[in-house]
């Protein structure tokens, strides 16, 4: 009978490790919103990072968050790196990719609650003095990624983010 049990056992987890084999490598979240602001405008609140205070999801997600910054104030070779709550866990961003008014890429680290290393980047695009902005991150799923995105919903828990995020900051921006 206890034979019987284990093998039970061994054959349902040998299932499950080959269902999370099958999920996505890859994944990416992406959020659209349009700002009533030329492309440039809505660029300088990003590509320069400490400018994010006022409108990151995640500054409001921990007031107590402690920041630092490296390099030039904006653009490529920028950098700034946190540690806060569990909220917002602990890494280091820095801009790869900068060409205004079009572009800015970033590198993230992520260090806590678990170690990642992820692209993000924005994308402008002016329309009839609009501007739509893009906001998208994307990475490689490991097994423990792909065992956990069995449970979790990263597009929807991520995305929610970049929602609030560009909500606050077309706050910021349409004021101008």
């Amino acid at each position: 009978m206890l034979v019987k049990i284990l093998l039970a056992v061994v054959i349902v987890v040998l299932g499950l490790a080959a269902y999370i084999a099958t999920r996505p490598a890859e994944f990416r979240v992406t959020r659209t919103a349009t700002f009533a602001a030329p492309a440039p405008a809505v660029f300088a609140q990003v590509n320069e990072l400490r400018k994010w205070e006022a409108w990151s999801p995640w500054a409001k997600k921990d007031p107590q968050m402690k920041q630092a910054y490296e390099g030039p104030a904006a653009g490529v070779g920028a950098v700034t790196s946190w540690a806060g709550n569990k909220d917002v866990g602990e890494g280091r961003m820095s801009i790869v990719e900068s060409r205004p008014g079009e572009l800015i890429r970033f590198k993230l680290e992520f260090f806590k609650p678990f170690a990642a290393t992820n692209s993000a980047e924005f994308t402008f695009k002016e329309q009839g003095g609009q501007t739509a902005v893009n906001w998208s991150m994307s990475g490689q799923n490991n097994f423990i990624g792909k065992a956990m995105s069995v449970v979790l919903d990263f597009d929807k828990m991520i995305g929610a983010d970049f929602e609030a995020g560009l909500a606050s900051l077309k706050t910021i921006v349409d004021k101008k």
